[in-house]
């Protein structure tokens, strides 16, 4: 019995190896200006929550003050005005829970709907679907307006949590992601082995759906939390404004003739602002992983 032994070449033998990463002395510098331009401004927020109102216009905006007075300016800020931050706070957290969980249920539903199961006028509501996607929100922000005028929800919650329950995107999104990550089959053996399609919705599909649920949370979250213009079109009354809208009075204010200066105040609610932005991404980004149907059905 002969054995051969074959010698594979260098060239051979590195064509088989895996191939390290190309590096780019370009992309890495392109890469570091987008960090820069991000970081920066996040930065000088931190920087100045931490100045006096004196120490902001009597030095450089990215060097701290004289006195580092950042819990005085949280406690100042919590309590200026009656205490009407926590007021916008709490307004924003409930335009965000309601509307923002709303429009992600509704979103989740009928997009699960619409990639699923057949039904008259389907290419037609898909239509309006996309349609309404390419259509900007300011455009419809004085329409809204009239018509929440005339049923008389101005001035009341229900003129921004009924606006922000609406998503055409999150439904797409829904859609798209639906048809590749829910396989029919697997609602197939569900339905043979008797599960309603209420109870194959929340115990199969929903489980496979959770990247892409929390994504359009976190869009729907973001926009609710950011809106402005709409609050401030249909909102009169300050102890019903969000935050971005109050902190917009707050440094209106600042800068009226013989006005209080404020804007201590104003860069620290803005630095709070953002904080639960910031926690709430880190709380859901764990459950962006792929693969979660993988293995649910035999090829």
């Amino acid at each position: 019995m002969t054995t051969t032994i074959r010698t594979i070449s260098p060239k051979a033998r590195q064509g088989h190896s895996f191939a390290r990463p190309r590096k780019s002395v370009v992309l890495t510098i392109i890469m570091l200006l987008f960090l820069i331009y991000a970081l920066v401004p996040l930065i000088w927020l931190v920087i100045n929550a931490s100045k006096t109102q004196a120490d902001l216009f009597g030095s450089f905006g990215l060097s701290f003050g004289k006195s580092f007075a950042l819990w005085d300016n949280i406690v100042e800020t919590f309590t200026y005005d009656d205490g009407i931050f926590l007021r916008w706070l709490g307004n924003t957290l409930l335009y965000v829970v309601v509307g923002a969980g709303g429009a992600t249920l509704l979103a989740t539903l009928a997009g699960y709907g619409l990639a699923k199961y057949t039904f008259p006028g389907k290419k037609a509501y898909f239509a309006v679907v996309l349609g309404a996607v390419a259509v900007p929100g300011t455009a419809l922000a004085v329409p809204t307006f009239l018509l929440f005028s005339q049923m008389g929800l101005t001035n009341t919650p229900w003129s921004i949590i009924i606006p922000s329950l609406i998503t055409p995107f999150g439904l797409y999104l829904i859609w798209v992601y639906t048809i590749d990550s829910v396989p029919t089959e697997l609602l197939e053996a569900a339905r043979l082995d008797g599960a309603s399609e209420m109870r194959t919705f929340f115990t199969i599909s929903l489980k496979l759906l959770t990247p892409g649920v929390v994504t359009v949370a976190l869009f729907a979250i973001v926009a609710t939390w950011n809106n402005y213009f709409l609050p401030l079109m249909m909102l009169s009354d300050p102890a019903w404004y969000p935050l971005t809208v109050g902190l917009n009075q707050w440094s209106a204010q600042a800068s009226g003739v013989g006005a209080q200066p404020i804007y201590n105040l104003v860069i620290t609610g803005s630095m709070i602002t953002i904080i639960p932005i910031v926690l709430i991404f880190l709380f859901l980004q764990r459950f962006w992983q792929s693969g979660l149907s993988a293995g649910s059905v035999k090829q």
